[in-house]
């Protein structure tokens, strides 16, 4: 028997999306369209995680958009123009995130095997529900199906980096306890999200959003271009807590081997 009762999991760059693609590419694009207003990709993945509404308020404060933002308008970016960056972003990324449904390599059969053995797979997303309603069929032609999903908009108290999307899967998954469950997240606020919540967490150092990389970008990379995306990968998600740092969700279940042993011994996160 496990202790682990349930893995938490993000969605893009965790088990679908490799690289993390749908999100950044569409907040290049709703910039370019609302305000003919260039922001680089790599801009784009810096507040990755958060809801995102507040994603495009982070995004609009990053010193180097905010410097050109004010050189170009006068003044940094107002709550009216994030409004109609967001309602911009919203039709573009329920189009496009169907096409980013894809599960990432080696994750379905490692989660159909733990599902078969009784845990319980939840899931939550920076994405809001209009999006999550395209994505979970999407995702669910393909595949993946987990027991339970929430997004950053269904509840009062709100998203990432607060624990409430995660301790919502524990009360609908009827959890014994938080420190049965494991966080898994490729972004920073996902990680503070599963530590506010009392979780162990598990960061992705190469699937999701700062290897920020495509799957055929991936296979085609010498070990030492990898080495080089991956360390400072790892690097920031052990800085922001994290318990533990993988390539991918397909290398989970050592860990959770481990984290097993450890609760056994009484320990907790």
């Amino acid at each position: 028997m496990s202790d682990v009762q349930a893995l938490i999991l993000d969605w893009a760059g965790t088990v679908v999306d490799f690289g993390s693609f749908a999100p950044t590419s569409i907040f290049v694009e709703a910039f370019s369209r609302a305000y003919d207003f260039p922001v680089s990709l790599d801009e784009a993945r810096q507040p990755m995680g958060l809801a995102k509404r507040a994603h495009i308020t982070a995004l609009g404060r990053l010193p180097s958009v905010d410097s050109r933002w004010q050189e170009r308008f006068g003044h940094p970016m107002s709550d009216q123009e994030v409004e109609h960056l967001y309602r911009t972003f919203m039709p573009l990324q329920i189009e496009a995130v169907t096409n980013f449904a894809t599960p990432i390599a080696g994750v379905l059969p490692v989660l159909a095997m733990l599902q078969q053995q009784g845990m319980r797979i939840g899931s939550c997303s920076g994405y809001p529900r209009q999006v999550m309603e395209a994505l979970v069929p999407a995702a669910a032609e393909q595949g993946y199906t987990p027991d339970y999903w929430v997004a950053s908009d269904d509840l009062k108290a709100g998203g990432r980096p607060g624990p409430w999307m995660a301790l919502a899967n524990v009360i609908e998954l009827g959890i014994d306890g938080v420190h049965r469950c494991i966080k898994v997240d490729d972004s920073v606020p996902g990680i503070t999200e599963g530590l506010n919540a009392g979780m162990w967490t598990v960061g992705l150092a190469v699937s999701g959003n700062e290897f920020g990389a495509t799957w055929e970008e991936y296979q085609a990379m010498s070990e030492q271009a990898i080495t080089a995306r991956r360390e400072p990968a790892k690097a920031k998600l052990q800085q922001a807590g994290a318990h533990y740092v993988i390539d991918t969700l397909a290398d989970i279940l050592p860990v959770i081997a481990d984290i097993n042993s450890r609760l056994q011994k009484g320990e907790r996160p």
